[in-house]
């Protein structure tokens, strides 16, 4: 009688764990079902993008053409480099930045190796002055002939101006 009572057990165990499975299936397949579907209806339309995206390139491809006509400042007909913009903390307070555009006007032609140079000291330079150095008119005087002290000194007389486009000081 024991006998049977474990034989009719073992097949009860056997059905559960087969259905548990299945259940686990049925559930994994609804979950992947309804991310597809969901994620389609999220997910932006890939080829109205891709169209999109080539518009807007051709436009500004169309655009850039018709800038084509206008001289830019910075050529090397100019012998004018416009750098990098150069955007640092001061000194003190550290939680004032300052941004500074500035372009050289070279005697020659213009030296790309001297022009980073120069960009580097003005930028290692930057770090170094404080806010009260720099306020008002007779400070950004002060800068302008401390940064144009440090150009003559790096470029050895090949640079003959530098000209201040932008000074944000925040």
């Amino acid at each position: 009688m024991a006998d049977t009572e474990a034989a009719e057990g073992q097949p009860n165990k056997k059905s559960a764990a087969i259905m548990t499975i299945a259940g686990l299936a049925v559930l994994t397949l609804l979950g992947a079902g309804g991310g597809w579907v969901v994620g389609g209806m999220v997910a932006p339309n890939i080829k109205g993008a891709e169209e999109a995206e080539q518009a807007k390139a051709d436009e500004a491809a169309q655009k850039k053409e018709g800038e084509a006509g206008l001289p830019h400042i910075s050529t090397e007909a100019n012998n004018v480099v416009q750098l990098e913009p150069i955007t640092s903390n001061l000194a003190y307070p550290s939680e004032n930045w300052v941004r500074l555009e500035v372009a050289l006007l070279f005697n020659g032609p213009p030296d790309v190796k001297i022009a980073e140079d120069i960009h580097q000291d003005i930028l290692a330079y930057v770090r170094t002055v404080s806010l009260q150095q720099i306020e008002g008119p007779r400070g950004f005087e002060y800068l302008k002939d401390d940064i144009q002290e440090r150009v003559d000194l790096r470029a050895q007389g090949r640079v003959s101006k530098i000209m201040f486009r932008t000074f944000v000081v925040e």
